[in-house]
Order: structure tokens, then sequence, then C-alpha cells
């Protein structure tokens, strides 16, 4: 649906090529091809510079939970920027902002984490969170027990330590990464690599070779395993049932620290406060970020659990911080947010209401003769592309159907994100019954577009 604007698409992408480098994008590509230019937001939906309204079915980069255009956030950034725009936590100073918003997150974790380190982003958080560990070991006499256990494909930030952390090789194939004290083992997405094991068989498989790995390197020497609840930027991998408990098992009998990186999962995205909770995990550390202030602003964290907290503690002074942590403005951003999900029960809707709801209706998508398997959990979905059912066998090629599945999808008016061969979803929690409904038929459209195109090249079994 077109609407009226005062944007001038083509001022601002020649501004744009001029000038600004984006994130993970072919610079001459993009020029050419011309930036999408982003002009409002409200609720679910964005509106571009040419007037069209796009169902965000993303949430932005997979964080703004609580829907664009809330007044309650620019009031409450308005108010604090009133008073004190900017002051640091350094030098044993603090600031309302810092001390409300790591009291408001203690309520809402689980059990056993009382504390809060800041800082401003996922990765960040994730740099964070691999001093804290190796300092950790240090302080109890362990020194060498240095190396953090990741898994391939997945995504922990684009800095060196959070990329190193990854375990996407496109990012490891640049700036001579990943660090040494990484090791990486495989991830646990059956679709992909559950050959003839069945989804049960294969996540106990995945999981052991956690056990494995530690085998390898020696107990002695391994500091932490890291995970996403569910791999996003991976593809929504979604563990087997089994995947979980015996990882689980193995943390608990070989005396490493479990990392829940939680800067997707957490603050409500599966329909518990944090994707731990959901799978009955009970981690160390909790990397956060996007959800902590739905986006608003840029914040990040690291919850710790008493266990680590107290022996941090002990370690005297922790050599570690940074120039915006816990800024004054990005923390009252992050109240207003938290006062939101918590009042109008938002996670809790994503549990019993529209998380339900949507994947009754996304699950159904699987049916489509381009879709090898739909899935969801909360409000994370995915959607595989396979040239011909019920074989799991890909597209040749590296992600160019599902490249092109992503431009009929922003053309028909919804966000859809592909991953390779894969076509993810993250709406908003406020998304209503009826824009489910619209988000629907928007994906099944471009499933037909998508479908129709392949048949006409040859390139459906």
């Amino acid at each position: 649906m077109l609407i009226h604007n005062t944007y001038p698409t083509d001022h601002y992408r020649a501004l744009d090529a001029a000038h600004h480098l984006h994130p993970f994008s072919d610079t001459r590509s993009l020029n050419a091809g011309g930036v999408r230019v982003i002009v409002k937001g409200e609720g679910v939906w964005l509106t571009d510079s040419d007037g069209n309204r796009i169902l965000d079915g993303m949430s932005g980069l997979w964080c703004v939970n609580i829907g664009h255009g809330r007044p309650e956030i620019a009031e409450a950034v308005q108010q604090q920027m009133a008073e004190i725009s900017y002051y640091n936590t350094f030098f044993k100073t603090t600031h309302p902002p810092a001390v409300e918003l790591a009291a408001l997150i203690a309520e809402v974790t689980p059990e056993g984490f009382n504390r809060v380190f800041f800082c401003g982003s996922g990765s960040e958080a994730n740099d964070t969170m691999l001093r804290m560990v190796r300092t950790y070991w240090a302080t109890l006499g362990k020194p060498d027990k240095q190396t953090i256990i990741a898994r391939r494909n997945a995504y922990h930030g684009s800095t060196v330590a959070g990329a190193s952390l990854g375990g996407m090789t496109p990012m490891h194939a640049q700036g001579g990464l990943p660090i040494p004290g990484i090791h990486h083992i495989g991830q646990p997405y059956w679709f992909d690599e559950g050959g003839d094991l069945t989804p049960a068989e294969f996540g106990l498989k995945a999981a052991r070779e956690l056990e494995a790995a530690i085998d390898q390197i020696g107990e002695d020497k391994v500091a932490a395993f890291i995970a996403e609840p569910i791999q996003g930027a991976g593809g929504v991998i979604i563990p087997p049932d089994t995947y979980w408990p015996e990882v689980a098992r193995i943390c608990r009998e070989r005396d490493i620290l479990f990392v829940s990186d939680e800067v997707i999962c957490g603050f409500g995205r599966l329909g518990s406060w944090f994707g731990a909770e959901h799978f009955g995990m009970k981690p160390d550390l909790m990397p956060i970020a996007k959800g902590l202030s739905s986006g608003y602003l840029p914040i990040g964290g690291v919850l710790v659990s008493d266990k680590v907290a107290g022996v941090i503690e002990d370690t005297g002074e922790f050599n570690h911080g940074f120039t915006y942590s816990a800024h004054p403005v990005c923390a009252a951003a992050a109240i207003a947010n938290l006062k939101i999900l918590r009042e109008e029960k938002l996670v809790e809707r994503v549990r019993d209401d529209i998380g339900p709801y949507l994947r009754e209706r996304w699950l159904k998508l699987g049916d489509h003769p381009l879709v090898g398997e739909a899935r969801m959990t909360g409000l994370m979905g995915a959607l595989e592309l396979v040239p011909a059912k019920p074989s799991r066998r890909r597209f040749a090629g590296n992600g160019s159907i599902g490249l092109r599945c992503r431009e009929h999808s922003f053309r028909n008016g919804l966000v859809m994100r592909h991953v390779h061969d894969s076509m993810v979803i993250a709406p908003p929690f406020v998304l209503t019954h009826g824009e489910a409904d619209e988000l629907i038929r928007l994906a099944t459209l471009t499933l037909d577009m998508t479908h129709a195109d392949l048949k006409r090249d040859g390139l459906m079994g």
C-alpha cells in the first residue's frame, strides 16, 4: 500500500552511495542497485521513502520486540537527556538509570542471576564474556582453562572475539580469524546434517561432539561452551529435544562453564524471558542485547550468575569496560522497554497467544511444493527451500534461491530474511492475529512467485 511521503529517494541513495559503508554488504553491488530507504516505523509496519508500507517480519534485526514507534520510549529518553545525557560508570561512580536497570533485570532473570555487566552491544557482550570466563578460572588457580568451545555456523557478533567465537567461515576468511583459544564443533542442524539419523539420534550425536572436543583438548584447558538456545543468524536452527539435556549433563560432569548467548532469544523471543529457561538449561553467563531495549538505543550486557560473580569479586580489579557501559539514556530506554514487556505481558503473549497462533499457520507452509520443512518456536521461524520433496537435497549454488525469494518478499511488502536457501522470520511481539494472517498471505505469495520462477527455469525436481 502506498502512502504519501516527502523523502527524496534518489537524494538519499546518492548520499548513501558516496559516504556510507554498510555492514555485511558488497558495496559496489549495493550502490549499483540502490539502497532501500526506511523512513518510518509503527507497530509491525515500516514505510520506505517511496511510500511503500512493509510488514517487518524480522523485528528490525531480531530486536524490536515491542514494535516500532512506542512513545513511552521516546518520552523516557527525552526526560533522561534533560537530566543527564551522559556520565560513565568508572571511578567509583554510578547514576540512577544504571542502578534501576540492573535491579529491574535481576527481577526477570532466572534464579541465581543477580548481577549484570553493561556494554553497548551483543558483540561487546561476548567480548566481555570471554575475558570474564578466563578471569574466573585464573582466579580459581586454573589459568590454563582458556579454550572456549563454540559451534560452527553460530553467530556471536562481529568484533574480533565475537566473530572468532562465531562459527561462520566467511567471517573467518577476513582479518585473520579466529583468534587462538576457540574450538568449533558441529551444530544441531538435523535438516541439513542429520543424514539417515532420526532427529532424536542426531541431537545426541551433535551434543556428544562437545564431550569429544573436551577429551581432545583436555578438561583442564577448556573454560566454557557457548551456544545460542536457537541459532538465529545461522538459520533459526532449533535443536532436537535430545540435544540440550545431553549438553547439560556434559557441562555439569566436565566442570566447564555454560554460556547461553541470549542476544536474540532473550527478553521473550521464545515465550520465556530467556531462551535457556525455555529449554530447561541453567547457564553460568548470559550475554544480552537486542531485546533489552527493543533496539531503540544500543545497549547490551552480560548476566552473571552468583557462582561466577562471587569469583570475579575475588579477582580484585576487573580491568575491562567501555565508555558507554550503562549509558544513562540507553539505560532509560531499556527500563521503559522492560516495563512495557511486563505491564503488557508481551512475553506471556508470545507463549500463549500470538506465538501458537502464528506457528500453526507457519507450519502449514511446509505443505508448499518449494518448502522441505517449516519450523517455529516462539516467534522465530524458518522455511527450508528445496528442489524436490521429500528429499532434503539442496539447490545448487550458495543461497541464490533464498536471495531470489527474499527479493520477491520485499517487493510483496514483507521483510523475510534469507540464510542461504532458508527463509527466516522473527516478528515483533505486538503482531496481531490479523497481521499474522497477512504475514502468512504475503509469505505464501512469495513462495508461489519463487516457485513459478524456478519451474520456468527448470530448477524444480
